[in-house]
């Protein structure tokens, strides 16, 4: 499991097709649900979002990103960053070790330098 999930929270070529192709499937869920919201308008409400017009086609470009915008941040991206926190928590705030670490030798070797 721990190989799992160190390739779920690492960035790569990989994961990026991943993602291309589960926004891919996003998209036509997306389609389908607008279409849906589409259907239970009342009778001549759906003309201002007739595909018949350049302005329909836009307002359904629109609210389609609209809703796909939200289904990922909501669905994909909050929970991901939560569980790579979990999993991978930054490091908290001040001086880094490796920062300590070489002040602390250059120190000892000031202090050990003929003068």
């Amino acid at each position: 499991m721990d190989g799992f999930k160190n390739f779920l929270f690492r960035g790569n070529l990989v994961d990026l097709a991943v993602a291309v192709i589960i926004g891919t499937a996003f998209g036509a869920v997306v389609t389908a649900f607008t279409e849906w919201l589409t259907s239970l308008l009342p009778p001549g409400a759906d003309d201002v979002f007739s595909a018949d017009t350049y302005g329909g086609r836009f307002m359904n470009a629109v609210i389609a990103f609209v809703i796909l915008a939200a289904v990922v941040y909501f669905l994909v991206v909050t929970p991901y960053v939560k569980a790579k926190e979990k999993f991978f928590p930054s490091p908290a705030p001040g001086t880094p070790e490796d920062i300590v670490l070489l002040k602390e030798i250059r120190d000892l070797l000031s202090a050990q330098a003929p003068r």
